[in-house]
């Protein structure tokens, strides 16, 4: 047994370079529930982080009462995190669940039926499809769909409505992901495994706290270090993560200054003849052009710039250079900053200088922060085409419309996809004023939010929000429906290494709750949108239609899903795409034979500049004659748009903790997660505290030109000058002294910019003042686990999860057979 609150990583089992991860089963049922009352175990994936870990369901009465990961499976060898163990089957539990659609009358919302709520979202569709068209209606979705639920949406947005006006919150988590993919590799997809953890030598963790955003892959590192020839850990970090604290290299970077480092670390690379000079002719194009960017770039450049040491910079360097196998994974810290997209791609560009693709040990992660995010951007429903197509490209456009049996015009191909700070903007001026929101809580995690919530509230926009509960969105909402959640209905979804896995149906949703492929399907149903032929445009009964006609859409496509079923993924491990007669199971790592999807014919995008966003278009991309290349693309390095000055003194950068997962939707409602960090907090480095005459727990308001905070201090080990805020923080469960909430959701700093390529708004980029408001009454809430652990310990009491927090962990065994 262990507390795997105080515990978040869980007991070690070291292994050596080469060797299997051993097993290790963790399960927690509640606190009156035994094993041996557990009346069934259904098959299931964890959807609280993007690592995907396999797990079974424990049903009692009806009731989910519990988890238990899957020894078989590839992903997470029985392991599960904090927030899979207690706030998977808790999150979902809760008795204040949404049961029966509202409808806004007279101001308020009031219970309906189905019938009443669907109409009403039907007739307000009609009206604007008759008097302005599609352009009027958008979507934005989640990351926490299932596959079937995500294709559903982009078939009957793009062949039944016909608007480029859809995305999800993946925008503001991982857009960058896929467009560094595309930029240098000509389509979205990992190249990477995790398995590469088992076999490297050095692992290069930028902008990637994965200590506390994916624990159980931190648990893998972890037991690699524990073992008897640890890999050698860089980390790229203005926080003292865990990540950091086990580093042989820490570059603890200004925020706003990665594409600064990351031409430095590569001119290192060039300035020792690190590189593979044959795989660089035989695979890649364009790396004159990167070697004259990066050459200004010596490490005292780097130092000045980046605020971290020259030396630093060239050890990271040569550790890069000189070692056999490499593992570099990417996340937030790179994806919600400045030059976002630049800055991802010159990690490829590294691997490609060094040939360091597709063999073990060897290869990159940009990783996902969400469960499903990779289905999101696969099926269409952040706007792209659906199978990796371009839109762009007539050809890929033709094949959906002949696959989905539609008029090609109706696509929207005319113009770039419209992205979640565009249709934002678009709401604002008045030009969409019908908009879904489904499975996210833009009031609490879009930028600007006092902007956003005039947005949510403006007259003319007709809202309609599908969730699980009652969020600081759905207040603004003129329909709300009451959606089913994980293990309440089956479906597919895809993790960060494109392993595929199946959730069964473990119980019934609770009340009217349905499924959101069901919604989805209602809607087109009664929209009465048809095909050329004059047959319904979704005619599925089932999410295993949903998948089959997936499987047709993704074939020869990169993601091709024509060797996976629900059979296959019943009883076993997932699989990774793809998985096709060519490789009957699956794929581990891509790019392996140095060939990459980017013929002009075949790839998913034309590609962009990286400082201006602008599109290559098609005839300069088939200038640069890739036959198959790699694409090694530069940029010089641009400042933040917004930097202290004497008004705003400090940057400011959000993030996560591992006890909470986006809005806390689901894990707020898990009591062990919210125990560990129930309310907001800002974090100060030691120095700035001691300037600003701040002691830990002190009461602190925190301001941009844009907003201000009003929470508690940290005095941590992030550095100095910097302010970190988590943003899970809303209102739906906060209360201040005045019986109103005060402000406590870090996005009323952020500002409203984003990537000019991947589109993704820049999180961690901002300008505050920090004063004092009041003698703190006892420490901040912020955990004393992870990257928040005070600077001082003494007098903060030690985050513990107490006896509900125990977990069985079962050490040892074989990746046997699953449990269906």
């Amino acid at each position: 047994m262990g507390d795997r609150i105080a515990d978040i990583w869980g007991s070690r089992t070291p292994f050596a370079k080469g060797d299997d991860w051993p097993v290790r089963v963790d399960q927690k049922l509640a606190d009156d529930v035994a094993e041996a009352d557990v009346e069934r175990w259904v098959q299931s994936a964890c959807t609280l982080c993007s690592n995907g870990c396999a797990c079974d369901i424990a049903v009692k009465d009806g009731v989910m009462v519990g988890v238990r990961g899957r020894a078989i499976d590839t992903v997470n060898h029985g392991r599960m995190g904090p927030k899979g163990l207690f706030g998977s089957w808790q999150g979902v539990s809760n008795r204040d669940r949404l049961t029966k659609p509202l409808i806004r009358v007279d101001g308020e919302l009031v219970e309906t039926d189905w019938e009443t709520a669907m109409e009403r979202i039907v007739q307000r569709s009609r009206e604007l499809l008759a008097a302005k068209g599609p352009l009027s209606h958008a979507f934005y979705t989640s990351g926490q769909l299932f596959l079937e639920e995500y294709y559903a949406l982009g078939i009957l947005g793009k062949a039944g409505i016909g608007t480029p006006h859809m995305d999800g919150n993946t925008r503001l988590c991982t857009a960058t992901a896929a467009a560094a993919m595309k930029e240098s590799f000509g389509a979205d997809g990992q190249p990477g495994s995790y398995t590469d953890i088992d076999d490297c030598e050095a692992m290069f963790l930028y902008g990637h706290n994965m200590a506390e955003t994916q624990t159980v892959l931190w648990a893998r590192v972890l037991d690699r270090i524990a073992g008897p020839d640890r890999p050698v850990i860089v980390c790229v970090d203005p926080r003292e993560t865990e990540v950091a604290r086990v580093a042989d290299v820490h570059l603890a970077v200004r925020p706003g200054t990665n594409q600064a480092m990351m031409n430095g670390l590569i001119r290192e690379l060039f300035v020792n003849g690190w590189i593979d000079e044959r795989y660089i002719a035989d695979h890649t194009v364009g790396v004159d052009g990167l070697r004259a960017v990066v050459e200004p770039w010596t490490p005292e450049a780097v130092a000045e710039t980046c605020g971290v040491s020259a030396d630093d910079v060239r050890t990271a360097a040569r550790i890069f250079g000189t070692s056999d196998r490499v593992l570099s994974t990417v996340l937030q810290g790179f994806y919600q900053s400045a030059q976002a997209t630049a800055a991802a791609c010159q990690v490829n560009n590294m691997h490609l200088l060094r040939g360091m693709l597709g063999k073990p040990g060897g290869g990159v992660l940009q990783m996902n922060g969400q469960p499903t995010a990779q289905n999101n951007r696969e099926c269409g429903a952040d706007g792209d085409l659906p199978g990796f197509r371009n839109w762009e490209n007539a050809e890929h456009v033709a094949e959906l419309a002949a696959l989905w049996d539609v008029d090609e015009s109706i696509i929207p191909h005319w113009a770039p996809p419209t992205h979640a700070m565009q249709i934002f903007r678009y709401v604002e001026q008045g030009s969409i004023q019908f908009l879904w929101v489904s499975a996210t809580n833009p009031a609490v995690s879009m930028p600007q939010l006092e902007r956003i919530r005039g947005i949510l509230a403006m007259e003319g926009l007709f809202l309609v929000v599908q969730d699980l509960y009652l969020t600081e969105t759905t207040q603004y909402a003129d329909v709300v429906l009451p959606a089913a959640g994980w293990g309440e209905k089956t479906g597919a979804f895809t993790n960060v290494n494109r392993v595929v896995h199946l959730s069964d149906k473990a119980v019934e949703p609770p009340g009217e709750a349905r499924s959101d492929l069901d919604i989805f399907l209602d809607y087109s149903r009664r929209m009465d949108f048809r095909t050329r032929s004059g047959t319904p445009l979704l005619d599925w009964t089932s999410a295993e239609d949903g998948f089959r006609a997936w499987q047709e859409c993704s074939r020869g496509r990169p993601c091709d899903y024509t060797g996976i079923s629900y059979d296959r993924l019943r009883g076993g491990s997932g699989i990774p795409w793809p998985c096709n007669d060519e490789h009957p199971d699956g794929t581990i790592r891509l790019y392996g034979d140095g060939v990459f999807p980017t013929e002009p014919d075949y790839s998913e995008s034309y590609g962009h500049d990286l400082l201006t966003g602008a599109s290559v278009g098609e005839q300069a991309f088939r200038a640069l004659e890739t036959h198959g290349r790699a694409i090694i693309k530069a940029a010089e390095y641009a400042p933040p748009h917004e930097e202290p000055d004497a008004e705003y003194p400090l940057r400011y950068t959000t993030g996560r903790t591992a006890y909470q997962f986006h809005t806390r939707t689901r894990t707020g409602r898990a009591r062990q997660l919210n125990r560990a960090a129930p309310s907001a907090w800002v974090e100060i480095s030691v120095t700035d505290a001691a300037a600003l005459g701040i002691a830990e727990g002190d009461l602190v308001r925190v301001s941009s030109r844009r907003g201000e905070l009003l929470v508690p201090a940290r005095v941590g080990d992030v550095r100095e000058g910097t302010v970190f805020a988590p943003f899970h923080y809303g209102y739906w469960d906060a209360a201040g002294t005045d019986g109103g909430p005060r402000p406590s959701a870090a996005n009323e700093l952020t500002v409203t910019e984003w990537d000019p390529v991947s589109k993704q708004p820049i999180f961690k980029n901002a300008a505050v003042r920090v004063e004092k408001v009041a003698e703190g009454t006892g420490p901040s809430p912020a955990p004393t686990t992870g990257a928040s652990r005070p600077a001082d310990p003494r007098g903060v009491p030690v985050t513990v999860g107490g006896p509900d927090a125990e977990v069985v962990e079962t050490m040892g065994g074989e990746r046997g057979a699953g449990t269906k």
